[in-house]
């Protein structure tokens, strides 16, 4: 134990210096004749952890420990054996050029290694502190930290950023938010639009989700504590496969911004204004289905080159559907087709009269059937002499009105300027806003099934019912508490991040300005009326909160502190309260 506790501060060691050396490498710029001995470095690093990764193989005597070292081995192996074959095509030119094209492989191998042994700590880390909601909260900080200061290194930017302007983009980038203060197009070099990248990435699937998935991968079993971790953030019910749960999630994200970005990618070839297109096609894959609202076009997705482009945009409508609806309703449906089709061709089986389809799930579907196509109706009608005059075609208005209809709903980009709608529309879009998309999914907002089961309970109080029932199920009165607590809270919130906003911005700013900014952080949306930019600091630092708080919702950090604290044996006499 005492062998295997040494070569575990080796292995943090060797951590900081693979860190050390990321932070040194896209950090900072240097002239190119420093760079031959910058990659030599890097091979020396490499070299030095093989042999360490073998070499803890061997001592080691616990069958995971022996396992993330072989994984770690296998990684290093490939980082060489990749720049073996780099070196043998390029072999008739000089050691410089040479030593420049294998560059990237030792880069790209070690962040993807140091990404391995990150995700091992924090693993580490929540195993050891037992307490989800804190968990869950603070790895969403912890990632908003650094994620600043990483958008801080000199090569993240153009011409510098303030660690104000920082920490606002990370936050926006970790919540999936879009609220932007610098221009991400032009304020941000490849590798800053990189980072963010990397950050909606993680704020959208999570960052204890992928931590899970690498701990199944590595171990192939979890203990109770990471079990119930990864169980709340993942929305799954029990703690019976809740590893391959995570594994799913990931493996069905990273599937489905695959296939969006190669959609994506089918339908710019022929746009010459999109200088990289293979980034542009990722970078907008992933913000569509994390429901982010980034874009590498300083305008978003108004900008001339896309505005009309509607193949596109029905492409993104798509992503931004599949990411806002969470992977628990897919892979419900998943399970019902599967079984639909068993059935259909295996005549021997027995059919089971199971209900597959979950009510939770049926609720999610119906509200947002109802919310997508109310949405277009509304705005199709209260814009049509408006922003959708510029459309000559009747399909091109359809495509505009449904595309604003699905953007409201935490996803944030914009097709149009909406400093330009009328006022019934910009209210209506609020409300989209607020209700944002489905729970366990990548969006913000307070959740269709709690606007939901709100109105559910409205219509069963005012018909003298003391529950809710539909569709032959009985909704909990836990679930119904829980629903309204969360509409309180936001409002609350929202409430009071407007009043912070009118105080500390210039006397005479539209109020109907400052609340569409406020609903749009909340429900990590990223719509806004040109007005984020213009923000003073005070303002920047209320709306970081108020994304924050609508990503990681307030009652769940109220659940994580109080829960423990209320251990009540005892109840109390019951008296009403009269209620007009």
């Amino acid at each position: 134990m005492e062998k295997e506790s040494l070569l575990n501060y080796i292995y943090r060691f060797f951590d900081i210096i693979v860190l050390l050396f990321i932070v040194f490498d896209f950090g900072f710029d240097f002239e190119e004749n420093y760079n031959s001995p910058h990659v030599i470095g890097l091979m020396v690093l490499s070299l030095g952890l093989l042999a360490f990764n073998a070499f803890k193989f061997f001592v080691y005597k616990y069958k995971s420990n022996k396992k993330v070292a072989l994984v770690n081995f296998i990684i290093l192996i490939g980082i060489f054996t990749s720049s073996a074959i780099v070196t043998y095509f390029n072999r008739d030119f000089s050691w410089h050029y040479i030593l420049q094209q294998i560059k990237p492989i030792f880069e790209g191998g070690l962040i993807f290694y140091f990404l391995l042994r990150l995700m091992v700590l924090v693993r580490h880390i929540y195993d050891i502190y037992f307490n989800p909601a804190i968990v869950f909260v603070g790895s969403f900080l912890i990632l908003a930290l650094s994620g600043a200061f990483l958008l801080m290194l000199p090569s993240a930017t153009t011409n510098g950023i303030t660690f104000t302007n920082a920490l606002f983009t990370s936050t926006s980038a970790v919540c999936v938010t879009g609220l932007t203060v610098v221009d991400t197009a032009t304020d941000f070099t490849f590798v800053g639009q990189s980072i963010i990248l990397a950050l909606f990435q993680l704020g959208g699937i999570g960052i204890l989700t992928f931590t899970s998935f690498f701990a199944f991968f590595f171990r192939g079993s979890s203990s109770f504590k990471e079990s119930l971790n990864t169980r709340d953030f993942i929305a799954h019910d029990g703690l019976k496969d809740v590893f391959r749960a995570a594994l799913n999630v990931v493996i069905f994200t990273l599937g489905v911004e695959i296939v969006g970005a190669l959609f994506i990618y089918s339908s710019i070839i022929g746009n010459d204004a999109i200088e990289d297109k293979v980034f542009f096609s990722i970078f907008h894959g992933v913000s569509a289905f994390c429901n982010a609202g980034f874009s590498i076009f300083s305008s978003g997705l108004y900008d001339e080159s896309i505005r009309f482009h509607y193949y596109f945009q029905w492409i993104i409508m798509t992503l931004v559907i599949f990411g806002g609806l969470g992977h628990n309703i897919v892979f419900n449906f998943y399970q019902y087709i599967k079984t639909y089709v068993l059935e259909f061709f295996d005549k021997t089986r027995i059919h089971k009269d199971i209900r597959i389809i979950t009510l939770n799930t049926r609720i999610v579907i119906y509200t947002t059937i109802i919310l997508l196509i109310s949405g277009f109706i509304f705005l199709f009608i209260s814009e049509y002499n408006n922003t959708l005059l510029i459309h000559d075609t009747f399909f091109g208005k359809i495509t505009n009105a449904a595309f604003n209809s699905v953007t409201p709903r935490t996803a944030g980009f914009n097709v149009i300027d909406f400093a330009e709608m009328t006022v019934p529309s910009l209210l209506f879009v609020i409300f989209l806003m607020w209700i944002g998309a489905s729970p366990a999914s990548t969006g913000g907002g307070v959740k269709t099934s709690t606007f939901a089961l709100a109105t559910l309970n409205i219509f069963a109080v005012a018909s003298g019912k003391s529950r809710i029932q539909l569709l032959g199920r009985r909704i909990s009165s836990e679930s119904t508490s829980r629903a309204f607590a969360i509409l309180c809270i936001s409002l609350i919130v929202i409430g009071i991040s407007i009043m912070a906003l009118l105080i500390f911005e210039p006397e005479g700013t539209p109020v109907l300005t400052v609340v569409f900014e406020c609903f749009s952080a909340y429900s990590t949306v990223g719509l806004s009326l040109n007005f984020t930019p213009t923000l003073t600091n005070p303002s920047k630092y209320v709306l970081i909160a108020t994304m924050f708080i609508g990503r990681i919702g307030m009652l769940n950090l109220m659940i994580g502190l109080l829960r423990q604290m209320n251990h009540q044996f005892y109840e109390y006499p019951k008296e009403n309260i009269l209620i007009n």
